[in-house]
């Protein structure tokens, strides 16, 4: 004879303390003379203690939950009262951020008009500089002819003079010959007179171009430096939102540059000119090369889902890890659960272009929106959509409304943020968008 396993031991070790706990009943009854009775087994003595305590448990919870009914709907109204007046406080810091953003655009487009004025300014200067040069070399040039002229014209007066003394007896015919020599001398030395006036006025007039060019040039550096540290500092504030929402910034930029172009070769380092505005030149360069990069960032922030896409809620499922809803198996959560109240307004927290509007599998009702530079929010469980596929959505423009529509246990919505085809956790955004309005106070 085979002997038991552990198993059939177990199983015989289970019925027989059923047995001893749940011995079969009957109960008896007489009417009439007639005797009947019933019988009352192992098994349905079970179910009635298992109905029995289920019936006593459900008693004690919806006892306790109606005790705590009232408590719990009060804490939660006062959650979303708090929640909406948080939420309207945002929006206007938001938009305040944004007038401040266009004014300080405007400013350094008109003072990169009036950089450029002063570069032509500095350019006619400089025109001006060289053509004094020139006439200040041609007045060098008359000198040194008058100069010579000079010289001549005295040994010619030496040799006169001479034949003077050698001549006595030629004296009245040479006399008039004498007074023309003297007279040409004369006009020569006016002339070489004249010649040495102009000359120090020109450089007069050359030192004090110098001088004002001089003053141009520093005034023109110190309004360039002034307009890099100003742009420098916008470059960090926006590139520090941009790092708080979990993103590279120059990944980001290099996806909005074009490719560029092949080129190469040895590096050697090229020498300043000695040019007045060589200096001011390479800051010129320099402020260029800062606004490109500021103009950059400030087309990535208006693309960055830095705001809610609820204006009431509150977050019953974190980005990452989670126990799933329905199984309560570990799995990945690729997004963040917000709950409210059903058919509430979903709004766009950027611009973009709607990619997918309508039923996705487990997602239910789902919208898609591109917002550039390789970002797009996803909305689901949706109960309506209220775009279309290709429709252009502004700024906080309505979407949707809240739903339970999908693989979900109840209405709420579930929104992701990707990044390259890569998810990233949305609350960092929103951390963000916090943080600019923090910093505008």
């Amino acid at each position: 004879m085979n002997q038991p396993n552990g198993f059939e031991k177990i199983r015989f070790s289970v019925q027989s303390t059923l047995d001893k706990l749940f011995p079969e009943r009957q109960i008896h009854l007489r009417t009439n003379g007639r005797v009947s009775f019933i019988r009352f087994t192992r098994n349905i003595q079970v179910a009635l203690t298992i109905i029995f305590f289920g019936l006593g448990a459900w008693t004690t919870f919806t006892s306790i939950n109606f005790i705590m009914h009232d408590k719990l709907l009060a804490a939660k109204d006062n959650q979303i009262a708090t929640s909406r007046l948080a939420y309207k406080s945002l929006l206007s810091e938001v938009s305040e951020y944004q007038k401040k953003f266009k004014a300080i655009t405007r400013d350094l487009e008109e003072n990169h008009g009036l950089m450029l004025g002063l570069v032509e300014q500095n350019a006619s200067l400089q025109q001006s500089l060289k053509s004094m040069q020139a006439e200040l070399k041609n007045t060098e040039t008359e000198r040194v002819k008058v100069t010579d002229a000079r010289q001549k014209l005295k040994s010619q007066l030496g040799s006169l003079e001479e034949e003077m003394r050698n001549l006595t007896s030629k004296n009245f015919n040479l006399k008039d010959n004498l007074k023309t020599v003297e007279l040409d001398l004369q006009s020569a030395l006016a002339a070489r007179n004249q010649a040495l006036f102009t000359g120090n006025k020109m450089r007069r007039k050359l030192r004090d171009l110098e001088t004002r060019l001089h003053d141009l040039q520093k005034t023109e550096e110190e309004a360039v430096e002034r307009l890099s540290e100003h742009t420098v500092k916008n470059i960090n504030s926006m590139e520090r939102v941009i790092k708080l929402s979990g993103l590279k910034v120059d990944k980001l930029i290099r996806n909005l540059s074009p490719k560029k172009r092949g080129m190469g070769g040895p590096f050697i380092e090229a020498k300043l000119d000695n040019l007045p505005a060589s200096r001011l030149k390479k800051n010129l360069v320099n402020l260029d090369s800062h606004l490109e990069r500021a103009a950059h960032l400030r087309y990535i922030l208006t693309r960055l889902p830095l705001a809610s896409p609820m204006k009431s809620f509150y977050i019953n499922s974190h980005f990452g890890k989670r126990r799933d809803p329905i199984t309560k198996r570990w799995a990945m959560h690729y997004g963040i659960d917000l709950d409210g109240p059903i058919k509430s307004s979903v709004y766009a927290p950027a611009p973009g272009i709607v990619k997918f509007s309508g039923w996705k599998g487990k997602y239910g009702r789902l919208i898609v929106i591109d917002h550039g530079a390789g970002i797009k929010t996803r909305y689901g469980h949706l109960r309506k959509t209220l775009v279309k596929k290709g429709q252009k959505v502004k700024f906080r423009q309505k979407i949707g409304l809240l739903g339970n529509s999908g693989r979900s246990t109840g209405a709420h919505l579930h929104y992701e943020i990707v990044y390259n085809n890569k998810p990233r956790d949305p609350m960092k955004f929103i951390r963000a968008g916090r943080y600019v309005l923090q910093q505008q106070k």
